[in-house]
């Protein structure tokens, strides 16, 4: 390989393996400590990286903060996709249950502490509250991803109204954005101890439990 050559291909190494710190040290950041609290020179000083490196390789903060919240909703919502996929296609199709397990199983194990992605869940439930104009546009009219398990549900539920399955839908979902690891505090003291931290699993299971019984009712 030519010298030019060489050093072309180290400097874009380079060049990405910058962009990936940014990406991973700005993300870590706003999901701990929210994203007013957090500046340009907040994140490249943890990344180890130049001032200039994110207005570089985002454009601005707020464009840095949209390209992590479409990233991990798109990784998120693809687990999704695949896990009703599978399940649509196993002998009898999905269940009511198969259908919710594929919404909710994927936020509630990255949710886990001890999960790689806990932090890429934080930073989603802080986009939720925090985020910009252009990410609440998409948390208000992007609903594509869910049109798929709206569908599913219908032709489960033929019985029931197209409303009463967006209604139902929309209970559910209320239950999976209000339910995090960081709140059982708080349940325990509202159930004077009678409640415990429970692994991904087991609160994966008591959600599906309360989710299904609001479809089969």
């Amino acid at each position: 390989m030519a010298p030019v050559a060489e050093e072309l291909e180290v400097n874009e190494e380079a060049q990405a393996a910058t962009k990936a710190a940014v990406f991973a040290t700005a993300e870590r950041l706003f999901a701990l400590n929210g994203f007013q609290k957090v500046s340009v020179r907040d994140i490249t000083a943890a990344a180890g990286v130049n001032l200039a490196s994110v207005n570089y390789h985002f454009g601005s903060k707020d464009e840095l903060l949209l390209e992590i919240f479409s990233r991990r909703t798109r990784e998120l919502n693809r687990e999704r996709a695949r896990m009703l996929h599978t399940a649509q296609g196993q002998p009898g199709g999905a269940t009511a249950r198969d259908v919710l397990e594929a919404l909710f199983a994927p936020p509630v194990r990255w949710s886990a502490p001890e999960h790689p992605r806990s932090i890429s869940v934080q930073f989603i439930i802080r986009s939720r509250s925090e985020g910009g104009p252009a990410i609440r546009d998409i948390l208000q009219n992007d609903v594509s991803h869910l049109e798929r398990f709206a569908d599913a549900l219908v032709a489960l539920r033929h019985d029931l109204s197209r409303e009463e399955v967006y209604w139902r839908l929309h209970f559910s979902l209320g239950m999976l954005h209000n339910n995090r690891f960081a709140e059982f505090d708080r349940l325990r003291q509202l159930s004077g101890g009678l409640t415990h931290d429970e692994d991904a699993e087991t609160l994966l299971a008591r959600m599906l439990d309360f989710a299904e019984a609001g479809f089969l009712a």
